[in-house]
């Protein structure tokens, strides 16, 4: 016999055993008994502070008039047909990314000039992570 204690979803249990001789099939082994364990109590979490909201974000991080997009999701850039100076229009496809195994399209929302691309073929990139820039 053979006793090991297994945790299953965060409750531990006390597990037997046996152990197969040599003409038993050495596929299954027998359980001889499960006993929960108590677990140990957990301490108690500090409790945070309460955090002052941070200030919004200057108006003057963006030019007026100027439109910056920014990535809906986490992914990998595959490709960038536009490239600064640009002239574009709304719909238009401004880059292609893969996320979750799909092709994804960031398409202008609007015409502009193409000011800023932030981003390059290949490269990884997470939520909100700017891309391109408008103006």
């Amino acid at each position: 016999m053979r006793a090991y204690t297994i945790t299953v979803n965060g409750k531990a249990y006390d597990v037997q055993v046996a152990e197969n001789d040599a003409s038993a099939s050495a596929a299954a082994p027998r359980i001889q008994s499960v006993t929960p364990v108590a677990a140990p109590a957990a301490a108690p979490a500090p409790v945070a502070a309460p955090v002052a909201a941070p200030a919004p974000a200057a108006a003057a991080a963006v030019p007026a008039g100027e439109d910056m997009i920014t990535a809906p999701m986490a992914g990998k850039v595959m490709s960038v047909p536009v490239k600064v100076g640009d002239t574009v229009t709304a719909g238009q496809i401004l880059l292609t990314f893969e996320a979750m195994k799909m092709e994804n399209e960031i398409m202008a929302p609007s015409a502009g000039t193409v000011a800023q691309v932030f981003i390059t073929v290949g490269q990884q990139f997470d939520t909100g992570a700017p891309l391109v820039q408008l103006g």
